[in-house]
């Protein structure tokens, strides 16, 4: 069907997915699994497409598999504990496969918005090619899968004209091969920041990691078994404040007295309240303590202002620097698109918090927006795909 403006109209029968991550997989699959039929939208290129282009090249899952498989199909056996990524590319693109799940790439979502008299979502999407050609998608259901890291955050840092060396986001950077023998400043000390600092030391890069803020740095594991099934096990039987008391003083016993080397824990919240309610993932430490120690990587407050060669940071110090790395996150791109409903924050979370931020009104959905990981992916897709089946089965039975 074609459209007054030049474009096409598409009747789905059945929910129009947006995002053709993990979060998106993972429901059509779930849906395909109930016989609902479904029409996945993403703007790249591929399934995945922030493991694929805009990660780093030695990144791994940070939890074990177990933790991090999609509705329906485990990692395959001979995978290791913690995938690297492209074992889990394969792994998404095999689970895609196995499901039937077909996206549409190329397809930019400019807007959605429910139609109250049509009683319809109206999604619209330009594709990627010379003629843009704009294509509206009708459906009763619509599942926001675009997930909590859609768009990289670049924070403006005073001099950033005056610096004479490469300024460029983490989701750029591949490997530490370019920087060798090169002074590197990393804004940010996430699992990212971490990450790249211990990646540049490989590479024989000097790393200088500026610590902004507080953080909880947790031991990826304690005598051979994982941190999070530790606290999973505990979370059984204990509330969660308690456990993140025992996490604080474990980490304290394996890995020291970070203040020490210029990392300070935050006083307040522990590190899964911190992550349940503002998103802030604990560090989960694979080496870059012990580079740290040994001076491998400087360990710098936050920066005050950029110039030409380097940075002034916020005690009045002064560190050089060639290239500076951002690992400075990701945000959710939903208020920018999504229009005429309230279900999202304008910071593109749903307003309801975990467990019941999957289902809003009007036939619509969010899938992974629960800060919980992959695991809270999963547990969304089942959610909304049982919900979206019952309802898509009652009205083609009464047709």
């Amino acid at each position: 069907m074609a459209a007054s403006g030049g474009g096409r109209v598409v009747w789905v029968n059945g929910p129009i997915v947006i995002g053709a991550g993990p979060a998106g997989l993972s429901v059509a699959a779930c849906l395909n699994e109930r016989g609902v039929p479904s029409v996945v939208l993403d703007r790249a290129d591929c399934v995945a497409s922030l493991w694929q282009h805009r990660t780093y090249d030695r990144l791994r899952l940070h939890l074990p598999r177990r933790f991090c498989e999609l509705p329906g199909m485990p990692f395959p056996d001979h995978y290791p504990e913690y995938p690297d990524k492209a074992q889990f590319v394969a792994y998404l693109e095999a689970y895609a496969a196995r499901f039937g799940v077909r996206p549409r790439f190329n397809q930019s979502v400019t807007s959605a918005r429910y139609d109250s008299a049509a009683g319809l979502w109206r999604v619209h999407a330009q594709a990627h090619d010379e003629d843009g050609v704009v294509t509206e998608y009708i459906s009763r259901w619509l599942v926001v899968a675009t997930g909590e890291n859609a768009e990289r955050v670049l924070p403006e840092i005073h001099g950033m004209e005056d610096f004479d060396g490469p300024v460029s986001h983490v989701s750029e950077y591949k490997s530490g091969a370019p920087y060798r023998g090169k002074r590197v400043l990393v804004v940010g000390c996430g699992n990212s920041g971490m990450e790249v600092s211990l990646d540049l030391c490989h590479h024989n890069a000097l790393p200088a990691m500026v610590v902004r803020d507080s953080v909880h740095v947790l031991p990826r594991e304690m005598l051979g078994v994982a941190t999070f099934s530790v606290a999973v096990f505990l979370l059984r039987f204990l509330p969660l404040w308690l456990v993140d008391r025992i996490l604080v003083v474990l980490a304290w016993m394996f890995l020291g007295n970070l203040e020490k080397l210029g990392i300070r824990r935050p006083s307040g919240a522990g590190p899964l309240e911190l992550k349940n309610a503002r998103g802030r993932t604990p560090v989960l430490d694979i080496g870059a303590l012990a580079r740290i120690r040994s001076g491998d990587i400087e360990v710098v407050p936050g920066i005050r202002r950029l110039f030409r060669g380097g940075a002034e940071l916020v005690d009045g110090c002064r560190v050089a620097a060639d290239a500076v790395i951002m690992a400075t996150g990701y945000h959710s791109n939903v208020p920018q698109w999504l229009k005429g409903s309230d279900f999202f924050t304008q910071e593109g979370y749903p307003r309801v918090p975990f467990p019941d931020g999957w289902k809003g009104e009007s036939g619509l959905y969010s899938v992974g927006f629960t800060r919980r990981g992959l695991s809270g992916v999963a547990s969304d897709a089942v959610k909304v795909a049982q919900d979206i089946a019952r309802a898509w089965k009652h009205q083609t039975a009464t047709r």
